[in-house]
């Protein structure tokens, strides 16, 4: 998302944002599905691969504001039909296909879903932008990031328009928001009969699978960039996009990060210390996300976009890029975006349309990483301290013990710990591993609910 020089920084968390000391267990992360019909056919090829459905792209995070009201987004309304590939037209109803029997697996996967990616112009709290979304269901529910719909916390009342690709304007309102997952779904108003986005198991990801991203980087609606999967459960901390709220209590974590000023912005990204401290009530202006890393090139205004595999399945939402340096705001891709898991996403955009708002996991420890421990014999994150009558003391944990897996994900550090637990819905039951005297140990917990 991109924001113009009015667009006040905030990073005052508001109920749902981590502490101020960051959360140890890694702090938030997570959209809801809604399977998506292909509204348009791809064109006949001779090669193979056009019969595959659009790859993924990744979206940049903090680009996904515009600097003006739907910067290169068309304002006129246009037709109404599914576009279609056209060999002579480049309007917003069409996908410019110039020579069919050359096209590309790219080609057939933006043919499908061009027309539930939609492009959102946001003002309120003294400033304005753009991002990215996906249609989630046929009478108008959008998923986008929760630093789109807010402008990155400004305002939680925004003024929200949201431009179809075939050219359609709709009014939206803000239905629920989720700092910890940086998500948020807003309803159009009026709309009926729309193309739906498809979800994919995001589980089932290889590294090395094509992607393809779909959104309006710097407010050119319907961008389109490609590229893999490079990494798999990734974390990453961002600034809360939590809008202030002098009346939300300051909310203990299970994990913070002590000390990290702005580990993975939406748009810099420097890397956390791995110091975490929690039990003390204390606001986070960080959360913690559990990524899918793709070198589709993302930019401002990419944010809440779509990163979609082959078939033209949404398996990320776009949130974020890294930069070797220098404002976010005035750098681009090097290669380096991240994406919300569409399982993640599809979980809290579920729980934002039927209830306003999202459930996280808590597990009641302050971790910090096992590296930083000279005595540590294994990478993971090293209980400090446990939260008395937490999930963590209930299933026999204890300081000093180092856990190396949770819910079946690899954890080398207590950013990756916060994020996997931030992934599942208070109450969850799920399994981790933890390495106690040089022996490992598989425990089963319930996780506590994230205030």
């Amino acid at each position: 998302m991109t924001t113009n020089a009015e667009h006040p920084e905030t990073t005052e968390p508001v109920a749902v944002a981590p502490d101020t000391t960051a959360p140890t267990e890694a702090p938030l992360t997570a959209p809801a599905a809604a399977p998506v019909a292909a509204s348009a056919a791809a064109p006949a090829a001779e090669r193979s691969k056009l019969a595959m459905a659009p790859l993924v792209g990744m979206l940049a995070v903090g680009a996904l504001i515009g600097g003006v009201a739907g910067g290169g987004v068309v304002a006129a309304v246009l037709a109404t039909d599914a576009p279609t590939i056209s060999a002579t037209s480049s309007t917003p109803t069409s996908i410019t296909v110039n020579d069919p029997d050359d096209a590309t697996l790219v080609t057939a996967v933006v043919a499908k879903a061009m027309p539930a990616v939609v492009t959102l112009t946001v003002a309120g709290g003294g400033a304005s932008g753009n991002g990215s979304g996906v249609i989630l269901s046929a009478d108008g529910y959008v998923l986008t990031n929760n630093h789109v719909a807010t402008l990155e916390g400004a305002t939680s009342d925004p003024s929200i328009r949201v431009t179809l690709s075939d050219g359609r304007i709709f009014d939206a309102e803000l239905v629920g928001s989720d700092p910890i997952a940086d998500l948020a779904v807003v309803k159009l108003e009026g709309a009926d009969d729309l193309p739906v986005i498809e979800f994919a198991d995001s589980d089932a990801l290889n590294v090395g699978d094509q992607t393809v991203v779909i959104g309006a980087p710097l407010g050119l609606a319907g961008s389109v960039s490609n590229g893999i999967v490079s990494a798999l459960n990734r974390s990453i901390t961002v600034r809360s996009s939590a809008v202030p709220d002098s009346a939300a209590p300051q909310q203990p974590d299970s994990g913070s990060e002590n000390g990290t000023d702005a580990p993975f912005d939406f748009w810099d990204f420097s890397e956390p210390d791995g110091q975490t401290t929690e039990p003390q009530p204390v606001t986070s202006t960080t959360v913690a996300l559990p990524v899918i890393q793709t070198d589709a090139a993302i930019n401002p205004g990419n944010s809440g976009g779509a990163l979609l595999d082959s078939e033209g399945r949404l398996i990320g939402i776009v949130v974020a890029i890294a930069s070797t340096g220098g404002s976010g705001a005035q750098s681009g891709s090097i290669g380096v975006g991240f994406s919300i898991p569409s399982n993640f996403a599809q979980r809290v955009a579920n729980e934002l349309i039927e209830t306003g708002s999202a459930s996280h996991g808590l597990l009641g420890a302050s971790v910090t990483d096992s590296l930083n421990d000279p005595a540590s014999t294994v990478i993971g994150a090293l209980i400090d301290s446990l939260l008395p009558d937490g999930a963590a003391e209930a299933a026999g944990l204890r300081a000093g013990d180092i856990i190396t897996t949770f819910n079946g994900v690899p954890i080398t550090d207590s950013v990756d710990l916060t994020a996997q637990v931030r992934v599942l819905p208070a109450g969850a039951t799920t399994t981790l591993t933890y390495v106690r005297d040089g022996e490992a140990f598989d425990i089963e917990v319930t996780l506590g609910e994230l205030p």
